[in-house]
């Protein structure tokens, strides 16, 4: 981080466009930016606009697709995305680069699973079109063999959630999955007509899927650089080479950045930011803290998240160390996507029920917090990220959009990332609001007295079981 600020710093004073306000000015020296107009962002408010839209941009691109998820579903909304794929690379020719990233855990389940989905593209398109897994590096040793699978997908995750086409770019928290494309709500935001910041996505997603695992067409993976295996190298030296690598690019990505952008001019700033604790990389949550440690007293703070289980760190930020009022959206546990689930996994929404109640017993001391659930029959709630309104505002000005869930396997495990927006186009500030309505009014809201009813209480061996594997969820 600090090797970063020293990368940037010289930058601001560059900027003849000054559009950050003063207590967000830190941003240029913590994160790498691009400036852009308002009217380059949009947002989705659908997951059937978000199929429609990824569908629409696979037929239309011309020389790059980038597709990173945790993984891809096995239905026919996914197969209909895949012959898409097929067709497009199929027309351009070699004209069209397709780089897919997703977990190689995840996307190993069953005998049926987003490997086998994506077979048929590399062997009938390879090398236009490649197909990286990645594998924690902590996963090795005894424990890659005595975790089954889903219980192995524990230790940590790719769950960045970015799709590119040519030079637009879609920001989300979504999956590549039948439940996304129709009834599980989540976040989406577009930025269109933007070659600089493509250029530096598409660049990271080769970085992370050079220090992943390929798969090949006889469904095999090995590892995309020879020498840098994730469980068989030792974990220094993959943690430490492949940090040079990804971080390393996100440097060189800041000072071009700084070099290339001060002339630029626009209404609108995003930055991209890294959450990647197996290469000791921690922006996202860093920059995420001192957001909700700078908004200015009388500001509004919307927090969402579909799983709530916000870290120590968090908390003590929310409710020590911030002068925002907080509204908080979760999912209600009939929303919660692992209702129902088989074995062990049945009783997480009732953990996090329990959390929730535990973070809200500590808030009332405060006065600043309020939390609602989202509840909607038949659907899912996957949503998160933050709305920042300033004092004396109705609108929006500051939005964070990605992976991230806030929790521990967001900080400490898995492989994420955000983007940080701020803008100036009211138009825009329009938007976000219209988004963040959109979530907030199916929420209800909770309470201690909600939290204690008879049917909202989880069962004894559920709340053992939180406090042993709460870094888990």
């Amino acid at each position: 981080m600090r090797q970063l600020v020293s990368t940037l710093e010289k930058s601001i004073e560059m900027h003849s466009n000054h559009i950050l306000p003063p207590y967000l000015s830190w941003l240029h020296n913590a994160a790498v930016g691009f400036l852009l107009r308002g009217e380059q962002v949009s947002v989705l408010f659908k997951p059937e606009e978000f199929y429609t839209t990824l569908l629409d941009r696979c037929r239309k691109a011309n020389h790059r697709i980038a597709l990173a998820s945790l993984y891809l579903g096995t239905g026919p909304l996914e197969e209909q995305l895949v012959r898409a794929l097929d067709g497009r690379l199929t027309e351009r020719g070699g004209n069209l680069q397709v780089s897919i990233l997703l977990d190689a855990m995840r996307s190993s389940r069953g005998t049926t699973n987003s490997r086998t989905m994506l077979l048929p593209l590399l062997r009938s398109h390879y090398p236009h079109c490649q197909v990286s897994l990645f594998h924690t590096p902590r996963l090795r040793g005894l424990l890659r063999f005595i975790l089954p699978a889903r219980y192995n997908e524990l230790v940590g995750l790719q769950h960045i959630k970015l799709y590119l086409f040519d030079n637009d770019v879609i920001i989300s928290g979504a999956n590549l999955s039948h439940d996304y494309f129709t009834n599980r709500q989540d976040r989406y935001i577009v930025i269109s007509e933007c070659p600089s910041l493509a250029d530096f996505y598409f660049g990271l997603v080769e970085r992370l899927s050079a220090v992943s695992m390929s798969l090949d067409e006889r469904n095999t993976l090995t590892p995309s650089t020879p020498h840098l295996h994730p469980y068989l190298s030792t974990l220094q030296s993959y943690e430490s080479e492949a940090r040079n690598s990804v971080w390393g690019y996100y440097l060189q990505a800041a000072d071009k950045s700084a070099q290339t952008q001060t002339q630029d001019t626009g209404d609108t700033w995003v930055f991209p930011l890294l959450g990647l604790p197996p290469l000791a990389v921690n922006q996202d949550s860093t920059v995420t803290r001192r957001i909700l440690e700078s908004a200015e007293s009388g500001s509004t703070i919307h927090l969402a998240t579909g799983y709530f289980n916000l870290t120590d760190e968090y908390t003590a930020t929310i409710l020590d160390n911030s002068r925002a009022c907080f509204r908080l959206l979760m999912a209600h546990p009939t929303a919660n996507g692992f209702l129902a689930a088989h074995g062990l996994a049945g009783g997480i929404p009732g953990a996090y029920t329990r959390f929730a109640a535990m973070f809200l017993e500590r808030a009332q001391q405060c006065g600043r917090v309020a939390m609602w659930e989202y509840q909607r029959p038949g659907w899912t709630y996957h949503a998160k990220g933050l709305w920042l309104t300033p004092p004396g505002y109705h609108r929006p000005h500051f939005t964070l959009i990605g992976s991230s869930n806030f929790g521990a396997r967001s900080v400490q495990r898995d492989l994420e990332n955000q983007m940080a927006i701020y803008t100036n186009n009211g138009h825009l500030q329009d938007v976000l609001l219209s988004e963040q309505e959109h979530l907030y009014k199916l929420g209800t809201p909770f309470s201690l007295e909600v939290a204690t009813l008879p049917e909202r209480k989880p069962a004894l061996w559920v709340l053992a079981f939180m406090w042993f594997f709460k870094s888990y969820f």
